[in-house]
Order: C-alpha cells, then structure tokens, then sequence
C-alpha cells in the first residue's frame, strides 16, 4: 500500500447489482477506486476471466495490483479494507 492508501481496481459490468452494492459500500467510505468495465474493454474482460477460472465474475477487486476478491460480501469487504 502506498502512504495514501491502497491502488484498487474494481472491473465491473454497469448493470450488475453486486458491482453497484461493492462501489456504493466502497464510495461511502471514500476509498478511491479505478473502475474496468469489462463489457467495453475484451483486453480486461480476459483478464477476469485469467483470474476467475475462464468466468467473466464481477465485480472482480485487486489492491495494488493483486486480485483479492470476487463478488466479496460486505464482511469480506470489511475485511480487506481495516
């Protein structure tokens, strides 16, 4: 983690409520995030496929470059974010 907290990114398709409910808990938390949808970048879409085992799961997060979660709930949340 750098001095101002971690790098997330978060990939992400615009109609999925999980990706909604991870921002939304993410943004309440003001914890700045870069989003990927995957359904306008293939680059990225193969990208979660590489780390979810062939499938397109989102929202897929990395912290600083590491995948550590896909569809997390919010205690996993809570978790990675202490």
């Amino acid at each position: 983690m750098s001095e101002t907290g971690p790098q997330v990114t978060i990939y992400t398709r615009p109609w999925c409520g999980s990706v909604m409910r991870v921002k939304r808990w993410l943004d309440r938390r003001g914890i700045h995030y870069t989003e990927i949808d995957i359904s306008k970048d293939k680059k990225a879409a193969r990208h979660v496929e590489e780390l979810n085992g062939g499938n397109r799961s989102v929202p897929t997060l990395l912290i600083d470059g590491q995948h550590v979660a896909t569809e997390p709930s919010t205690a996993e949340l809570e978790k990675l974010f202490r």
